[in-house]
Parts: structure tokens; C-alpha cells; sequence
């Protein structure tokens, strides 16, 4: 039976792709933006938003397992078609802390998205990563033009994930069993600053990234990208709560797939490319 990606845009999604095509396994993608996936001419790409109800039943057809991104809307419809399409298995990327009781809004949405498949009545799977290796790509723009990295919390502590393994991990949930009814919480392998990120991207791409601490109203602008208000304030308490009490490592990355996650010196080599 075929496995439906969804999100086919997002960096999760498409290495999740990659991964299953390398294992010979027969992958669907779906997305508002088919055009915009950028994933191999293979692979069938098709237009499917849960907000849309109308759109997902050619994506779901056929479809024995799904990868899903937690949504603000059209969840619940999405799960009662999944299940009338016969889909066995959903592998929902929530995220560390997901509670749909808390105040934080970031965990509150991932924590109502795992109570929605919970009561699906399809087996689930949720990969609660912490932060993930690829925001550092917020810096790509400044890094390419003036080799500087603005930030008002260069101390704050993180233990960034490469999506490949967050991938990965999908990957085998998704075809092995024993994973259903699960909640891996994926970290990188060790713990970081922000400024220490930056050092390593400069080593990567072969010339130093300096640090200026950026003034807050102005990260607060720019973390309008994120969503809504409360989200900006949230991701600022994150960070602020982080330069004290560093983040745990958890090595459920290694647990799932059998190989140590991969280094934020990896991922910056990966993606070298995108700062230069």
C-alpha cells in the first residue's frame, strides 16, 4: 500500500520522501502547493489541504499509512476520511512538551492534534522533536550578506535535530512495527548555543559568522513569520527559559533507527550551501 507524505514542501517532508524512494517504497506526496515540493519527477505530487475536505480524496486513496503535519484546521475531517479510505497507520510530527491542557500555545496546538488522532480510531505514532537544526536557516539572508548573525539570546541553550532524522524515525514508524501507540521525543545529540550554532555554520561555509545581540522588539517583528502574537511571545519565553536550564538530550533518535542522531556540524555542512 502506498504511504502518503503530507506537507510535501516542508524540509521533513521532503527528505521523508527521499528516504522512502531509497528504500524502494511506494510514496505519494500532497500539499497545497504541489509545484512548490521540488521533489522528483517519480514521485506523484498532488494538491490535498485539510482545511479543504474536497481536495483529499484522491490523496488518501489507496493510501495505507500517512505522515502528517499537526494543522490548525481540518484535522478531525482529515482523520474521519482517512479512515474511511482504509489508512491503517498515521505518523503525526507534533512536538516536545505537546499538551492540549497547557497555556503555551505551541504545545496546546500539538497537544490538541495528538488528542484528535487519539480518538481517531486509527493507530497513531507522534515524534515530539525539540527544536529543529533547520530555523537556523532564519539566518541564511544575513549570513550571505554581511557574515552576521542577529539575536537577542546568543546564550540560549538548544539540542537542534537535522530533519533527516526526524525523517528517519518517521520512516521506520511508518514501516516497521511496534511503533504505534509511541511518542518519541527527538533531540540532536548534544547540547548548543545559538552562538556556538553560528560558529559551526561559519566553519561549514569557510569564513567566521560573528554575533550581534539583536534589540527584542525587532526579533519580535521578525518572528511574525511564525504566526500570531502569542506565538512570538511563546518562542520568546522558550529561548529566554533556555539561557538558565538547557534542554534534555534524548537519544530516541538512536532507540528507533539504530544510528546516533546527527551532529548541528553535520546539518550546518548539509546546508552549507544555503549560507554561502
Amino acid at each position: 500500500m502506498t504511504i502518503l507524505v503530507t506537507g510535501a514542501r516542508g524540509n521533513i517532508a521532503r527528505s521523508l520522501v527521499r528516504q522512502l524512494l531509497a528504500a524502494g517504497l511506494p510514496v505519494r506526496a500532497a500539499g497545497r502547493d504541489p509545484a512548490a515540493a521540488h521533489l522528483p519527477d517519480t514521485v506523484e505530487v498532488l494538491r490535498a489541504d485539510l482545511a479543504d475536505p474536497g481536495t483529499l480524496g484522491p490523496a488518501l486513496d489507496g493510501a495505507g499509512c500517512v505522515f502528517l503535519y499537526a494543522e490548525r484546521q481540518g484535522l478531525g475531517g482529515f482523520a474521519e476520511r482517512a479512515r474511511a479510505a482504509g489508512v491503517e497507520h498515521i505518523v503525526l510530527l507534533s512536538a516536545a512538551g505537546a499538551d492540549a491542557s497547557s497555556t503555551d500555545p505551541i504545545a496546546r496546538l500539538h497537544g490538541e492534534a495528538e488528542e484528535t488522532l487519539a480518538h481517531s480510531g486509527i493507530a497513531w505514532t507522534f515524534l515530539r522533536p525539540g527544536g529543529f537544526a533547520t530555523n537556523a536557516l532564519q539566518w541564511a539572508d544575513a549570513i550571505r550578506a554581511t557574515g552576521t548573525v542577529r539575536d537577542p539570546f546568543p546564550e540560549s541553550w538548544g539540542a537542534p535535530i537535522h530533519e533527516a532524522d526526524i525523517a528517519a524515525v518517521a520512516l521506520c514508524a511508518l514501516t516497521e512495527p511496534g511503533h504505534e501507540g509511541t511518542a518519541p521525543v527527538l533531540t540532536g545529540p548534544e547540547r548548543l548555543t545559538r552562538r556556538r550554532q553560528a560558529e559551526l555554520i561559519g566553519d561549514a561555509i569557510g569564513r567566521p559568522v560573528a554575533v550581534d545581540r539583536q534589540d527584542l522588539d525587532e526579533h519580535r517583528r521578525d518572528l511574525a513569520r511564525w504566526g500570531p502574537p502569542e506565538v512570538a511571545e511563546a518562542l520568546i519565553r522558550h529561548a529566554v527559559a533556555a539561557v538558565d536550564a538547557p534542554p534534555p538530550v534524548t537519544g530516541d533518535v538512536q532507540r528507533v533507527t539504530g544510528r546516533a542522531a546527527r551532529t548541528f556540524a553535520a546539518w550546518a555542512r548539509d546546508h552549507a550551501g544555503d549560507f554561502r
